[in-house]
C-alpha cells in the first residue's frame, strides 16, 4: 500500500510539474515584428571582381538599390526587423577610430542607414568614404539614446559644439552586416 501511495504521489507531482512548464512556455506576443520576406531588388552590379570581401562572402541576388532599402525602412517602426537583405549603396562616413561602423546613403536627402558589423567580426577601411558597397545582413529600426548618438558623433570626429547640440534621442535606420563587398577605387 505504501508503494502504491508513493507511486501515486510521484505521478501527481510529475503531472503538476508538466502542467506548470506548459504554462511557462506560452509567451506573450512580441512587440517586435521580424520579417523574413524576400525583397526583390533591381540593383545592377557590373563587375563583381572589382570588389573586396569583408566579413562573410554571400551570393549576389535580389540586391536592392539604396532607394529601395530606404522605402523598405519607411514601412518599419522601432523594433521591426527584416532579415537576409542585401543592398548596394555608397559609404557616407566610417568610424575614424577602428572602422567598426559606417553610414551609407539611402537616397533620401540627409537620411542614412547606420551599419554595424555582426559580432564586431570585421571592420571597414578608415578611408572608405564615397566607395560603393554591397551589404548583406538584417535591417532594423531602433531609437538611439543621446549618449549613444554623442559617442557616435565623437567617433566620427565631430566638434565639441556639434556633439553638444545632440539633445534628443533619434529613430535610426540600422543594419547589421554579416558581409560587405567594397568596390576598389
Amino acid at each position: 500500500m505504501k508503494n502504491y501511495i508513493a507511486t501515486l504521489f510521484i505521478a501527481c507531482a510529475m503531472m503538476a510539474s508538466f502542467a506548470q512548464s506548459k504554462k511557462k512556455d506560452k509567451k506573450a506576443p512580441s512587440k517586435t515584428e521580424v520579417s523574413t520576406m524576400s525583397l526583390k531588388g533591381n540593383a545592377k552590379i557590373a563587375d563583381l571582381y572589382a570588389y573586396q570581401v569583408y566579413g562573410e562572402p554571400f551570393k549576389i541576388e535580389n540586391t536592392l538599390t539604396n532607394e529601395e532599402l530606404g522605402k523598405a525602412f519607411d514601412g518599419m517602426k522601432s523594433g521591426d526587423v527584416i532579415e537576409n537583405v542585401q543592398f548596394v549603396s555608397t559609404i557616407e562616413s566610417v568610424c575614424k577610430k577602428k572602422g567598426c561602423w559606417m553610414k551609407v546613403d539611402l537616397g533620401k536627402a540627409d537620411e542614412q542607414s547606420f551599419v554595424r558589423f555582426k559580432d564586431y567580426g570585421f571592420f571597414m577601411p578608415l578611408d572608405g568614404e564615397k566607395a560603393e558597397v554591397i551589404v548583406h545582413g538584417k535591417a532594423f529600426v531602433s531609437e538611439i539614446s543621446v549618449d549613444k548618438l554623442r559617442h557616435y558623433a565623437e567617433d566620427a570626429g565631430d566638434s565639441a559644439e556639434e556633439i553638444a547640440k545632440i539633445t534628443q534621442p533619434k529613430l535610426q535606420f540600422n543594419f547589421e552586416a554579416d558581409g560587405v563587398y567594397l568596390k576598389e577605387n
